[in-house]
């Protein structure tokens, strides 16, 4: 749909190449600088690539699942809206990375931070001032 449209085109490629710099920064920080927050890191990305695998099957064979959907009880259908899974994974995908940026800042600005979880699941971190000496 958007091939003929040279606009929506570059803003694709921008927000890929965005998308591309996140990752390696993240790699970068998970590999080389903060090695112990690899789960936090490759959790935000799995989850994010998860939704984007998704929004491609979603893409690739809309019409075929557009047709088998109807075929389906509609609480099926729903929950095979890959698009919609899209959105939903790269928010949560962004969130944990932006929760890993904030973790790895606060730890370079020599304070305290501490991932601690709501109900059981939801990350949120906490951070404590730096110990005076």
């Amino acid at each position: 749909v958007y091939l003929n449209l040279k606009e929506p085109v570059f803003h694709q490629i921008m927000y890929g190449t965005l998308v591309s710099i996140i990752v390696l920064r993240s790699v970068y920080i998970v590999l080389w600088v903060y090695p112990w927050l690899r789960g936090l890191g490759y959790t935000s990305l799995t989850v994010f690539l998860m939704g984007f695998f998704l929004w491609n099957v979603d893409n690739i064979f809309c019409d075929k699942l557009r047709a088998l959907r109807e075929k389906m009880p509609p609480v099926v259908g729903a929950v095979t809206q890959f698009h919609a899974w899209w959105h939903i994974l790269t928010g949560l995908g962004s969130y944990l990375h932006i929760l890993l940026s904030l973790y790895t800042r606060t730890l370079f600005l020599k304070h305290r931070p501490k991932v601690k979880f709501v109900f059981g699941i939801w990350p949120i971190l906490l951070v404590e001032p730096p110990k005076k000496l």
